[in-house]
């Protein structure tokens, strides 16, 4: 039998109703392994019968949760098996109506994203891995939830250059495509060195091969809830400020196991992971950048932020394993810069650069996220960048990833407004310097030696 105890209860409450603490995302992910045919139209009615079946009662369900236990959630998402290996079978030239079918079934069950149209290519290219990306700006800009996501890279097997300057030609085609929108395809697309298969969160989600057929996976955040808690430590030791986090880490995540086990037990499924990831919004009082200037800094991107970023990213993995002995995903601290407030003033205030950000990634959860930046930025320079992330994540053994959203028609210093959840971004100014010859390169940069684990 379990025993509440009355202070934890009271805690929780101040937490949700004064701190900004929300489960972000109730995701289901759904294996698409079972739909596999070489007729499109036979393909695309499985996918959307699987989906429909499996996820039938997903946004009820959780609609229920968020009642009974007064927890907003906030979205309801799926993730399904990467789509370049559901489609291997097609001779069609595009996968974009299977995107449409995806969405048509995100639509039926009525889920906010959905996060799946992807390939996995850090080792190479497979025809139907080609046919996909090539797909993907025609396909995020005809559909309103579908995101995707490539994997150019892993610690295991080096980094896929040929995708990377693929990758930044296609990021610049979808830009194009959604430039009525300020690029706003562009921020449903990420590249990810070592993705993770249990991720809850957008846009990188899919459901890993070695999965089964469903899963749920529930994201948490809390920024505020740990801003708040570092207000009562003030001018303490690090070491009081690591316990401060841990200990307040070990309540939010206790909070999303709660919700987990009440999804798993009515929707009758298995249960995955708990991400305990500090996702920001941009709505005050929710901010990584305020946590870690609780912790001293004057502003974030100033000396000593790489340093806090560390201990706090730490501190959250260490409260999360405490609670739940399923913690997984990306759990860590996200700095996705549109999504942040405290990120984005610290942009307009000087502090905070490209550069900057690029160092702050080498100790937190994913990467360079949701940064916006000139229109006429080339493709080569992107895909230089998304290498540069690429190589941290490889060396370091981490996740790392990058959402650029190079908007037409925008210069440094403008303001981008995405809305919802993505909020609004000052476009940030990148390096004049080019690396056209570094990118035409393409093959493979090798495996470091930490790869060598057998």
């Amino acid at each position: 039998m379990k025993i509440l105890n009355s202070g934890d209860i009271l805690e929780t409450i101040e937490m949700l109703t004064a701190e900004n603490l929300d489960v972000r995302t109730v995701t289901m992910g759904i294996s698409l392994l079972s739909c596999v045919s070489d007729d499109e139209k036979t393909l695309c009615d499985k996918i959307y019968d699987t989906i429909c079946r499996k996820a039938e009662h997903l946004t009820e369900v959780t609609h229920d949760i968020s009642r009974e236990y007064g927890v907003p959630i906030i979205n309801r998402r799926i993730s399904v098996t990467p789509i370049s290996l559901v489609a291997g079978g097609l001779t069609t030239a595009s996968y974009v109506p299977i995107a449409e079918t995806l969405q048509r079934a995100a639509d039926t069950v009525g889920v906010d994203i959905l996060g799946g149209f992807s390939a996995l290519v850090d080792r190479g290219m497979s025809a139907s891995d080609k046919k996909l990306i090539d797909s993907i700006p025609e396909a995020l800009a005809a559909t309103k939830s579908i995101c995707s996501s490539v994997a150019i890279g892993s610690t295991k097997a080096g980094i896929n250059m040929d995708a990377v300057k693929r990758m930044g030609e296609v990021v610049k085609e979808t830009a194009e495509l959604t430039k009525d929108q300020d690029a706003y395809g562009c921020t449903k697309l990420v590249e990810f060195c070592n993705a993770v298969e249990d991720n809850p969160f957008m846009a990188g989600a899919f459901h890993g091969v070695t999965q089964g057929d469903t899963a749920i996976h529930v994201g948490v955040s809390g920024p505020g809830v740990v801003k708040r808690a570092l207000e009562d430590v003030k001018g303490a030791p690090f070491e009081v400020v690591a316990k401060t986090i841990k200990n307040t880490a070990f309540m939010i995540t206790r909070l999303g196991q709660l919700v987990a086990e009440a999804a798993t037990e009515r929707l009758h499924a298995p249960f995955g992971i708990i991400d305990l990831s500090l996702a920001p919004t941009s709505a005050v009082g929710d901010s990584v950048a305020a946590v870690l200037e609780e912790m001293g800094l004057e502003s974030c991107g100033g000396p000593g932020t790489t340093a806090a970023l560390a201990l706090l990213n730490d501190a959250v993995k260490k409260g999360g394993l405490m609670a739940s002995s399923s913690v997984g995903g990306l759990s860590g601290a996200f700095i996705p810069v549109s999504e942040d407030l405290g990120m984005i003033e610290a942009v307009q205030r000087g502090s905070l650069c490209l550069e900057k950000l690029e160092a702050m990634t080498c100790v937190c959860s994913v990467g360079l996220d949701m940064i916006a930046v000139p229109g006429d930025t080339s493709a080569s320079t992107l895909s230089a960048i998304l290498a540069d992330e690429a190589a941290i994540g490889m060396i370091n053994n981490k996740t790392t990833a990058t959402r650029l959203i190079p908007v037409p028609g925008k210069k440094p210093g403008d303001m981008v407004q995405f809305g919802g959840l993505m909020g609004y971004a000052p476009v940030m100014g990148i390096s004049k310097f080019k690396a056209d010859e570094f990118v035409a390169r393409g093959g493979k940069i090798p495996a470091p030696l930490r790869s060598l684990t057998n």
